[in-house]
């Protein structure tokens, strides 16, 4: 069963189309991650999904609502993260969820939200005092105090340290076990790598490929090669040493050299061939199939992430 189906959607501003005739199927239960570059119409996707814009042609539902609607039964069964959330500065952290809780039919327990998103010692803060990490939790805590069937996660963890990142993904994790559906946007590819069923990606408006992480990265069609050079050899003079003879396929990454292909075995002889020659030591190999983010700059050109 579908949570969210998309036919044909248009948006536009003036002369820009900014969504060209997007079709897009979201069951329910999944974690569906959208990305794209700047520009690419995703935000405006998503808050056409979410009843905030208006389309300019085309036909969505979102639990067999439409959501230009914005009827009281589909408001209720969702829940929305925003990049960043006006909560005022003097009410406490238990008093913001609790007031953002009233208004849904079947809202949990207070306690219960603080503990989930990790600020079950924070429920007598004021919401002013809170670190940037902390504010975000409590958004995390508003968009989900209403037990919805579907929430949309627009950037969730920001400003969140690596500890409190991977509470966000088990956070995530549960509420998949739990039955929710999950819309995710986000600019760590590794998030959208760890999270996701599946994953689209949007360019000048469009869909242009789909599917599960590992599937995307099958059907990339390269290999990563990845080695440091040993000796003492500088990695920054050995990559562009390297770079002259197999071009600019190579790069330098956290003090790795890292070489995508699509031949490997050609690759691999050119690479020790060149190290022979130029009397390199190569160690700590690395073959394998190119991450999410590798494959997602492959698709857009290099373009920046939102």
């Amino acid at each position: 069963m579908s949570a969210i189906t998309v036919e044909n959607l248009v948006v536009e501003y003036g002369d820009l189309r900014a969504v060209d005739r997007l079709d897009l199927d979201i069951a329910s239960g999944e974690v569906y991650a959208l990305l794209g570059e700047n520009g690419a119409g995703k935000t405006s996707t998503i808050e056409v999904l979410e009843g905030l814009r208006t389309r300019t042609s085309g036909s969505v539902r979102v639990l067999g609502h439409d959501p230009a609607d914005a009827s009281r039964d589909l408001r209720d069964r969702i829940g929305i993260v925003l990049q960043s959330t006006g909560v005022e500065r003097q009410i406490t952290v238990a008093e913001a969820v609790a007031l953002y809780g009233a208004v849904y039919r079947r809202p949990r327990p207070v306690g219960e939200v603080l503990e989930l998103v990790g600020l079950g010692d924070r429920a007598e803060a004021r919401c002013g005092t809170l670190s940037g990490g902390q504010r975000r939790r409590l958004d995390l805590a508003l968009g989900i105090v209403g037990s919805p069937e579907l929430l949309f996660l627009d950037e969730p963890t920001t400003g969140f340290d690596p500890s409190a990142r991977r509470r966000a993904w088990e956070l995530v994790d549960a509420l998949r076990s739990d039955g929710m559906t999950v819309v995710l946007t986000t600019h760590y590819l590794d998030e959208a790598e760890h999270l996701a069923d599946r994953v689209g990606v949007m360019s000048a408006g469009r869909l242009i490929v789909e599917g599960t992480p590992a599937d995307l990265q099958r059907r990339s069609g390269r290999t990563l090669v990845s080695f440091r050079c040993g000796g003492g050899e500088d990695e920054l003079a050995a990559a562009t040493r390297l770079a002259e003879t197999l071009g600019n396929r190579v790069r330098l990454v956290d003090g790795r050299i890292e070489l995508l292909t699509a031949e490997v075995t050609a690759a691999l002889h050119a690479l020790t061939s060149w190290a022979v020659e130029q009397r390199v030591d190569i160690d700590s190999w690395s073959v394998a199939q190119p991450s999410l983010e590798q494959v997602f700059l492959d698709l857009v050109g290099g373009a920046e992430g939102e």
